[in-house]
């Protein structure tokens, strides 16, 4: 029930538009894997999902399941099946029903389709439901018979297109858990697509940035986070630091000062921009030994139980976190500690300063850059 999905320099133009919808994607999921495209509205997510699905037709690359290509093959035949944001059950059907639905279309008698589908229901935890009617079902009911009935359908390639963004925090929490216990369970190879980066975080094994129609980094989103391949997935994701200056002897080099990079990196000299995640710096007495660069507090806001807090550093603005219980106000004299490993150096062509033992990818994008501050 699972397959290696791999995705061949994927295009697709859109008559009467200046540019590709996707232009030439490059994307591998392993078989039982889970990658997630995470984009912005518009930037060719669900493009991608129908062309796996067979529901469109690319103006060039290809799509290949288990290294074989699926070209010219009707969807009903590839062996994919895609979940919507809607449900699309069958109203006059029950649960169950709804369930051995593609069984019973590839020919299992009603018997063994449903015996089949009961066994799919108790996966998603609805066996109590099968009888009752799309109609009578909760969102979060709907969108588990959804997943059932895709599952019961035992596909190569699950395609999941933000089966969850309709749904309410509390229920879609427990629709990501239930996916999570779901390839524990049956191990199905997934491609989602979503735009919320938690979404991705907790369901995808890798994110694929996809931005103005291009897969800007594909990486696990702990290193997206902190070791972007260029200032466009940095402001995607939120990275609110980007200081320009220098790389030169294994440090960046602005007007903060020499600042130490990472010793596991290679180190390209020249035009450069710290990142440093917002979460990461921590606010500490501007007398503490561990503080790498002391500043002012220019600006607070609150976000919820944290606050985020601008501070200003020789003419630079930077960007940290407070944590509950931590106050501070305009005026305040503070240290910024800048842990090591969080510190990232994206060069001036696009392409960050990476660990030896991995690739590289480049993309381009909006660019994010610190502003002036007071003093």
């Amino acid at each position: 029930m699972s397959a290696t999905l791999t995705i061949n320099g994927l295009t697709r133009w859109y008559p009467g538009t200046g540019t590709p919808t996707l232009d030439a994607i490059d994307l591998t999921v392993p078989a039982a894997g889970c990658a997630a495209l995470l984009g912005p509205s518009g930037s060719g997510k669900s493009t991608a999902l129908r062309l796996v699905a067979g529901l469109d037709t690319p103006d060039a690359g290809e799509v290949l399941i288990d290294g074989r290509s699926v070209a010219g093959i009707p969807p009903e035949r590839r062996h994919t099946v895609l979940v919507f944001q809607s449900p699309r059950l069958f109203p006059h059907l029950s649960v169950l029903d709804n369930v051995a639905f593609p069984l019973a279309v590839a020919g299992a008698p009603r018997g063994k389709a449903r015996d089949d589908a009961t066994q799919f229901l108790d996966l998603v935890g609805l066996t109590s439901l099968a009888h009752r009617r799309p109609a009578t079902l909760s969102g979060g009911q709907e969108q588990r018979v959804a997943l059932a009935r895709a599952l019961a359908a035992r596909p190569d390639v699950l395609l999941l297109d933000e089966p969850f963004s309709a749904l309410d925090p509390t229920v879609r929490s427990e629709m990501h858990t239930l996916l999570v216990e779901l390839r524990a369970a049956v191990e199905p190879t997934i491609l989602l697509v979503t735009h919320d980066q938690n979404e991705a975080a907790v369901l995808a094994d890798t994110v694929a940035v996809l931005l103005d129609g291009r897969i800007a980094q594909h990486d696990r989103i702990d290193r997206l986070y902190t070791r972007p391949d260029s200032l466009a997935v940095q402001g995607f994701l939120g990275g609110r630091n980007a200081v320009a200056g220098q790389v030169a002897d294994g440090a960046h080099h602005s007007a903060l000062g020499p600042l130490e990079l990472p010793a596991d990196t290679v180190i390209l000299e020249g035009a450069a921009t710290l990142v440093v995640r917002q979460e990461a710096i921590g606010l500490v007495p501007p007398s503490d030994p561990r503080a790498d660069l002391v500043g002012v507090v220019s600006a607070v806001s609150a976000r919820g139980p944290r606050a985020q807090v601008e501070v200003t550093v020789t003419g630079v603005s930077l960007i940290a976190e407070s944590g509950p219980g931590e106050r501070f106000e305009p005026g305040d004299r503070v240290g910024m500690v800048l842990p090591l490993d969080q510190r990232h150096a994206v060069p001036a062509h696009g392409v960050g300063v990476r660990p030896q033992d991995e690739a590289v990818a480049a993309g381009p994008h909006a660019a994010v850059r610190a502003v002036p501050g007071d003093g």
